[in-house]
């Protein structure tokens, strides 16, 4: 049945190939609106019978669309053609005679475009209730605040109506309402989605963004969605990559003890160091920077010239009707009539020192992550202060289109409190497949279920680039993660792929000689044998040749029996390299064996 499946690209894929009507689907996401009872969702929700009749004209299920028959909804400040659009000001309305460029590659792909979802009004906003329409609620908790900008696209995927909706993000409108609706938000490289056809709040600064259910199903829409778009001037021809995993040791930076905030939420910071590691336990190199450049960033975005973007779209409605603007979001952008072209100028070169300032943090980190949110704040909250709680949820999202860098915000598993947990990976432009990639392991490695829904999360399956020019390596010693020789597998390429145990019949010594101390691993038929704590790695064909060869005797290349039955390649020791050497079979692990010897100094 419908009602018990999640509207995921997967599950409605199977479905449809069993014969499912996309009129049934139709039918049950309207059942599901009126379970949800939140008229705050939509500004526009298109008619039922209309939509029944766009979804048989796409006939028998063609697999070779590739969002053929699945919903979606799109924020009220992207052109769909016939359809109004508001931007969340009534006054500002008009109905577009054609699709925004990404609704039209949707459409052509077979997606079904539900409605428009409300918004803070111009996109201002990430606390999604700045709107003349009724603020959505929360689909995890509707005390809590819906986030924003892109209020109502959160929601609704969150309580699972639609398999995705489109947003957008200048400031992190594209990631805040993930973060609070226990969903994905995918914020991609700025101009890999055109913005053509999108009311803007920041043409310079901003992107459609993606909601979505799980990873791999926003890094498909965005496939869909993308492409170079010679009328929209901001537009960039990209690369098209494969969502795999990457093939080397992941350099991650995270805030450093003296500049993360999180406003004394300590359940979030408690969320936010387990996340962390999970990535260290994952073979992520994590590396604590200073936040405090990329703060600096982040505050030019509203106390600095940018703000005379959004100014731009609205500087006609201001002077002829004022009052249809929401009194928080004029007294936002009237900021800008205090500024000069001089103080432009002055903020692009302030813009100009901060990035210069920060490159030598970031050189050589691969990704950053941080927490989507530093806290939550409830509906209370902002009808006490309108401007402060917003400001704060901006934390970690408001550096991020000024330094030109994609992201994507993915849950993690619940807090101690039960309220979601969320982290955003952050890299630089192009880079989106790795961001993805990354935030696919917190679908493996953490419990949780899927927005508001019941429907546990399914972790991905996740392959590095072309098995087949890689070869898996068992170490258990020095070449560990962040032991002495492990710099030996990561020079050639080689990521780390999971942590196991030997088959119960091998003995473990420490050899004698050193340093480094060395291990040895020989397979036994004797008594007092035990499993080996051993890691993974997959090291690319091309470079096992240079590996072998650093190896001295006694070790070498062997066959090893996995606890699960399984072989691999990895370290074994001649038995005639035992002389000296000291049996720690019991203890089993060499991180133990390294802490034992710690002790005994």
């Amino acid at each position: 049945m419908l009602s018990q499946i999640p509207f995921t690209l997967d599950a409605l894929r199977e479905a449809y190939a069993a014969g499912t009507s996309p009129v049934a689907v139709i039918d049950e996401i309207f059942s599901r609106l009126e379970a949800v009872n939140d008229p705050g969702i939509f500004i526009h929700l298109c008619d039922r019978e209309a939509l029944r009749a766009q979804a048989a004209a796409l006939g028998t299920y063609d697999p070779d669309m590739p969002l053929w028959g699945i919903p979606y909804a799109a924020k009220d400040n992207i052109d769909v053609a016939g359809i109004e659009t508001t931007a969340a000001c009534p006054a500002y309305a008009y109905t577009p005679e054609k699709d925004a460029f990404v609704i039209a590659n949707l459409r052509a792909a077979g997606a079904l475009m539900i409605g428009k979802t409300n918004l803070d009004q111009f996109a201002t906003g990430l606390v999604g209730v700045r709107t003349p329409y009724g603020a959505p609620l929360n689909a995890v908790d509707p005390k809590i605040v819906p986030g924003g900008s892109s209020g109502g696209s959160g929601v609704i995927v969150g309580h699972g109506i639609v398999t995705f909706s489109l947003g957008t993000d200048t400031a992190g409108s594209g990631r805040v309402p993930a973060a609070l609706n226990n969903i994905v938000g995918l914020k991609p490289t700025l101009g890999a989605l055109s913005a053509g056809g999108v009311v803007p709040a920041g043409r310079t600064t901003e992107t459609v963004s993606i909601f979505a259910l799980t990873v791999d199903d926003a890094y498909a829409v965005f496939e869909v969605a993308r492409g170079f778009d010679a009328a929209d001037a901001y537009s960039k021809p990209l690369l098209h990559e494969a969502l795999t995993a990457p093939n080397k040791v992941l350099r991650i930076g995270v805030p450093d003890a003296a500049t993360i905030e999180f406003f004394g939420d300590i359940v979030q910071q408690a969320a936010f160091a387990r996340d962390v590691a999970l990535l260290k336990a994952d073979g992520a190199d994590i590396v604590e920077i200073d936040f405090e450049p990329l703060y600096a960033i982040a505050r030019m975005l509203y106390e600095g010239a940018w703000v005379a973007e959004r100014y731009t779209v609205i500087a006609d409605l201001l002077k002829a009707n004022p009052d249809a603007i929401h009194p928080v979001t004029r007294n936002i952008i009237t900021h800008a009539e205090s500024m000069s072209a001089a103080d432009a100028f002055r903020g692009m070169y302030r813009l100009a020192d901060l990035k210069r300032a920060a490159e030598p943090m970031l050189e050589g980190l691969d990704l950053l992550c941080v927490p989507t949110i530093p806290t939550f704040y409830s509906v209370a909250d902002l009808e006490a202060d309108p401007v402060t709680p917003n400001s704060n949820n901006g934390t970690y999202t408001n550096f991020v289109n000024l330094l030109d860098m994609c992201g994507i915000a993915v849950p993690t598993a619940p807090r101690s409190d039960d309220r979601p947990g969320s982290v955003t990976l952050l890299s630089w432009a192009g880079e989106d497949a790795l961001v993805a990639a990354v935030a696919r392991g917190f679908e493996v490695d953490c419990s949780r279920n899927m927005g508001a829904t019941t429907h546990p999360i399914a972790a991905p399956v996740i392959l590095p680039q072309k098995p087949s020019d890689y070869i898996e390596v068992a170490v258990c010693g020095a070449h560990m993660s962040d032991l002495p020789l492990n710099w030996q597998l990561t020079d050639l390429g080689a990521t780390f792929v999971r942590k196991a145990q030997t088959s119960a019949d091998y003995k473990f010594y420490a050899l004698a000689g050193g340093p480094p101390a060395r291990p040895g691993l020989v397979r036994s038929d004797g008594p007092d044998t035990g499993a080996v704590a051993l890691e993974v790695w997959s090291m690319p064909k091309t470079g096992f040749g240079t590996f072998m060869a650093g190896i001295p005797a006694p070790l070498g290349i062997g066959t090893v029996t996995l606890s699960d039955g399984s072989t691999v390649k990895g370290f074994i020791c001649e038995a005639g390299g035992l002389k000296g050497a000291t049996d720690i079979t019991k203890l089993g692990d060499w991180r133990a064996f390294l802490a034992q010897e710690t002790i005994a100094v």
